[in-house]
């Protein structure tokens, strides 16, 4: 039997068995948080990065007075800016993005663009073939008066379509030409006040009667001394205030000695109808009557009594018909005079 010592040091002997592990145990936690991870070597966040196209202010860490374990990466001095402007112009000196200098070439190319269509518009409105302009049609209007034939103005005969009460067809015949006149006269007073600012270069007026000889209507033709914005402003003033159908503002007939329209007086008036043109310096009205000569107590505007279901004398009478057919004949021949002056103007 060996002893201790020999079995220790024999190589087929057992090795002694190893000691077990200590157990684990946490380490105890520190009353200060740990320190803060530092940037990577050469990272500085830029306070002005873009972020979608927005400028994004990106805020700095900044030391908490009294804490541990906390480092706070220095703050880079900025670089020194240029004494002098920059470059490209850019206020402050700072350059420029490369959006931003697109935006303001294609602003410039616009522009330029813009300023050319506009030069080509000037060329081309010169063509010979262009409609006249507004002061062409008012300088024609005012010189068409004396220099376009009366027939021209005033057809002989006056055919309206449909224009009778029903929808019949109306047949005028001119009877009487009045001579060229200024405005006075040719309108009762109150209505002279609110054509007045559009002032009066002259008047002519005809008369005509129906297929029967039992109405007279009274055109007139008033050529204003005024420009567009003084016709836009009295149109304006008819419309809103209604002036065309009060009964204090009729104008006035022409009755011609010897004719059908001898006895068309003031009293006689039934209808009538006021026309304000924008388009050229021109008033077109008219107004109508009984040719008998008959009183008419109830006159009544041609809008008012050419509606349906209307029963006043000049309603039934197809007054008011005569009153609208008339002037717009002649308000639709008076732009084909314009036309034809102006094309021979040009």
């Amino acid at each position: 039997m060996s002893t201790d010592a020999e079995q220790a040091h024999s190589p087929h002997s057992t090795p002694p068995p190893r000691p077990a592990h200590p157990p684990r145990t946490a380490p105890a936690r520190s009353s200060a948080p740990p320190p803060r991870p530092t940037a990577p070597p050469g990272f500085t966040p830029d306070p002005d990065t873009p972020v979608l196209g927005v400028r994004a202010k990106i805020p700095r860490p900044r030391p908490t007075a009294g804490a541990t374990g906390t480092r706070v990466p220095p703050r880079p001095s900025a670089p020194p800016r240029p004494a002098g402007p920059p470059a490209d112009g850019a206020p402050g000196g700072r350059r420029r993005a490369p959006s931003r200098t697109a935006t303001a070439a294609a602003c410039l190319v616009l522009g330029l663009g813009l300023l050319g269509g506009a030069a080509a518009g000037s060329w081309l409105g010169d063509d010979p073939d262009a409609p006249p302009s507004t002061a062409d049609t008012y300088a024609h209007a005012r010189a068409a008066w004396h220099s376009v034939p009366v027939d021209d103005f005033f057809p002989r005969t006056l055919r309206g379509k449909g224009e009778g009460p029903g929808g019949a067809d109306r047949v005028w015949t001119r009877i009487a030409v009045a001579p060229d006149s200024s405005c006075g006269g040719g309108f009762d007073p109150l209505l002279t006040k609110a054509l007045a600012p559009v002032g009066c270069e002259r008047l002519v007026r005809a008369t005509y009667t129906d297929a029967t000889s039992t109405s007279v209507t009274t055109v007139g033709i008033l050529i204003t001394t005024s420009g567009p914005t003084a016709m836009r402003a009295l149109h304006q003033r008819f419309v809103t205030e209604k002036l065309d159908e009060r009964t204090d503002l009729m104008p006035r007939p022409y009755a011609a000695e010897g004719t059908a329209a001898a006895g068309f007086g003031d009293d006689q008036r039934a209808s009538w109808r006021i026309r304000i043109l924008t388009d050229t310096p021109a008033v077109v009205y008219t107004v109508s009557g009984f040719a008998d000569g008959r009183k008419v107590t109830d006159p009544q505007s041609a809008g008012e009594a050419t509606q349906r279901g209307a029963t006043s004398a000049p309603a039934q009478s197809g007054l008011g018909n005569d009153a609208r057919g008339i002037a717009d004949a002649i308000e639709a021949g008076f732009r084909r005079v314009l036309s034809a002056v102006g094309e021979a103007a040009s």
